[in-house]
């Protein structure tokens, strides 16, 4: 089995809908390393991030984060080795447009 380290997903948000940032392709598994949520607003935000199995749906049940403040022209980064199989998620949402969320890591096949 390979492993290919790299940017698993990039999402700039919409307004107030939680959407995708990346999903694992068939036959493999992956290990987020750092997933990160930048404000390019001139005001605060709040971020929610999820880790959402495969079928399954965003929740509080599977909130990583849930109504993060992050400031104006600011980042947040968050390491945590989210590990993830087959069809599983990683899902963001925001209180505003203009931020970008982004998955670095690693996928094995």
């Amino acid at each position: 089995m390979a492993t290919v380290y790299k940017v698993l997903g990039q999402l700039g948000s919409a307004l107030t809908t939680v959407e995708t940032v990346y999903t694992v392709p068939a036959a493999t598994s992956a290990v987020v390393s750092t997933i990160t949520a930048c404000n390019t607003n001139g005001t605060a935000v709040t971020v929610r991030i999820y880790v959402v199995k495969k079928g399954g749906t965003a929740s509080v049940a599977n909130a990583l984060h849930y109504d993060l403040p992050i400031q104006a022209t600011d980042t947040f980064a968050i390491t945590a080795g989210v590990t993830l199989g087959t069809g599983d998620m990683i899902r963001a949402y925001s209180s505003a447009t203009n931020v970008c969320f982004m998955a670095f890591g690693s996928e094995v096949g």
